[in-house]
């Protein structure tokens, strides 16, 4: 069946699904909505939920995560770190293959290693790996430059793609590679068809080298751009899973919905920050007083309660608050106008400034919502706000990357270990021209990078919490960005799924357990 004849009307829809989906726990069809639109496929050279969702059905990883934190095996069966944490081996499976029939071997493993790491845009995420032995088909040896304690979590589905050399080493740029829309991967599912901007159809791997698994014969990501057509798709059983659900009126909505359960679990490694980053080389705004004026005139329990009805939890500093590195006692800048026209006043703007913000265009709430609010907020310190639109993301993107922005608003994820997902934002050796997602701040401290680069490396927990603390409370003076909330992220399911993806990834992690039952 091709893919236009699964995009049906609502009604036609969902008799389909009422006769369809097999109440057994083998086999049927999964339908996910999802808003968000993937450039294609390939994890390795692209961050994000977007490519994330389907890139971990489509590839496997060395190892995968449980819902404790606890590594996993996958296409590595086992590992082991030497003592000095400079040698970490991986011992792979010898019965997995690509879709296409070709072994996996080591080769496989170290060409997708330095591949992601030479081009994906979290560079601190392989940065410590200098080079990379196969003494045989099946044996990996990742050599490092220091220790490297996020290792093993970069190494999960999320952020380490296992490619097939044979197809992607060809002399291409890997980046637009053409088959980064049509993938050969390794993971329970492969691709069958992938419409941009509309759906990405994933079918059964009948040789996934794990036994019974997938249970799924087929899972559908629908694109529905619209919101309110998402929500009767999960309303009128014409999807069945909506992931990265952060709209407080979508989550309030779809809680009311018998047959769906809404669950707030499944996010634990993603740790996404809403923010308002600052553009630290402007003349406007490289004055640190100016920064601070601007924190303490926006109300962060104003923006978590009334803006987002109570569903999002408020964000002090760069390192998610659930996260054990989080330092407590960073200061709070609590909404204070007066603190704020002082300190505008001390740096010389006491008759105030224009500035103009950005927001990320799509669902409002968390962005274009907050900016308007910043707007009417920051008037009252003497700053005139022009909120700036884009059309559309690369257009967003563009501006932010390029460094043509004076305020934007920004959602980033800490990415489980802060060496993968904080680091990025704050080390002046990733302000990289025309890059999203690195420090398009222009942020630099010296200290800052010390303690970073200190922490990358330390493998004791409690000296790596203490040099955290360390550089939480520097940022927190520094005000490269002002942290406002935790994205309130949510799962809407059908009750009849099992093995809902709940674990640290949601569903940014290979489905082959996911069923229908009774």
């Amino acid at each position: 069946m091709k893919l236009m004849s699964r995009l049906l009307g609502a009604a036609a829809f969902a008799a389909l699904s009422s006769t369809a989906l097999p109440a057994f726990a083998d086999g049927g069809t999964l339908v996910i909505a999802s808003s968000q639109v993937p450039r294609h496929l390939n994890g390795a050279v692209q961050s994000g939920i977007a490519t994330a969702v389907p890139s971990t059905q489509i590839f496997a990883s060395p190892i995968r995560y449980d819902e404790n934190w606890e590594p996993q095996p996958y296409l590595a069966k086992s590992w082991k770190t030497s003592e000095d944490g400079l040698t970490v081996t991986l011992n792979l499976v010898d019965n997995a293959t690509f879709h296409d029939g070709e072994p996996i071997t080591s080769e496989d493993v170290a060409y997708s290693i330095l591949t992601t790491k030479e081009n994906h845009p979290f560079k601190s995420m392989f940065a410590p790996v200098e080079s990379i032995d196969t003494p045989d088909a099946h044996t990996v040896v990742i050599n490092l430059s220091n220790p490297h304690p996020a290792l093993l979590l970069a190494l999960s589905p999320a952020l380490a793609p296992v490619l097939p050399k044979h197809v992607f080493d060809d002399g291409q740029d890997i980046k637009s590679h053409p088959m980064n829309s049509k993938p050969v991967g390794s993971g329970p599912f492969m691709l069958e068809e992938f419409k941009a901007g509309e759906a990405i159809v994933l079918k059964k791997n009948p040789n996934f080298f794990l036994d019974g698994r997938p249970k799924l014969d087929e899972i559908i990501v629908r694109i529905i751009k619209d919101p309110s057509a998402l929500l009767i798709a999960m309303e009128n059983g014409e999807a069945d899973m909506y992931p990265f659900m952060a709209g407080s009126q979508e989550i309030r909505r779809l809680e009311k919905a018998d047959h769906l359960g809404v669950t707030a679990e499944g996010y634990a490694a993603v740790g996404p920050l809403n923010w308002l980053a600052f553009n630290t080389a402007s003349p406007k705004l490289s004055d640190v007083r100016v920064r601070q004026a601007i924190a303490y005139a926006v109300d962060r329990d104003f923006i978590t309660k009334a803006l987002h009805r109570g569903v999002s939890t408020p964000q002090r500093g760069p390192i998610i608050e659930s996260s054990p590195f989080f330092d407590e006692s960073i200061p709070a800048y609590d909404a204070d106008l007066d603190k704020a026209k002082a300190l505008m006043a001390e740096a010389g703007f006491a008759d105030g400034m224009e500035l103009t913000i950005d927001f990320i265009p799509g669902p409002k709430e968390q962005q274009q919502s907050i900016a308007e609010y910043m707007k009417s907020q920051l008037k009252k310190i003497g700053i005139a706000v022009t909120v700036r639109a884009a059309p559309d993301f690369p257009t967003w993107a563009g501006r932010v990357g390029g460094h043509d922005f004076e305020l934007t608003m920004d959602i980033v994820f800490n990415w489980g270990d802060p060496v993968i997902g904080v680091h990025r934002t704050y080390l002046s050796d990733n302000i990289r021209q025309g890059v999203i997602w690195s420090n398009t701040q222009q942020y630099a401290n010296a200290k800052v990078d010390e303690l970073l680069n200190a922490a990358a490396i330390e493998s004791d927990p409690a000296k790596r919490k203490e040099l955290y603390a360390e550089f939480q409370q520097i940022v927190a003076k520094d005000l490269p960005v002002y942290w406002i909330n935790a994205l309130p992220y949510h799962t809407a399911y059908d009750k009849k799924l099992m093995n809902v993806p709940t674990g640290i990834w949601g569903t940014m992690h290979p489905m082959d357990m996911v069923s229908w039952g009774e």
